[in-house]
């Protein structure tokens, strides 16, 4: 999930709720969309192998 911040850059959070403050877990923050879309797709690709 990749949200836009007043700053311009992009965060890429988890798609579920962290239990511990029922808030998403940030993984990452990055200057342009592309390089958050890039970073999702390394994240998914890890939890999977």
């Amino acid at each position: 999930m990749i949200r836009k911040l007043k700053s311009g850059e992009y965060r890429l959070y988890s798609r579920k709720l962290d239990p511990k403050t029922h808030k998403r877990r940030n993984l990452g923050t990055f200057k342009s969309r592309a390089a958050a879309e890039k970073h999702e797709r390394e994240v998914q690709y890890f939890k999977r192998h």
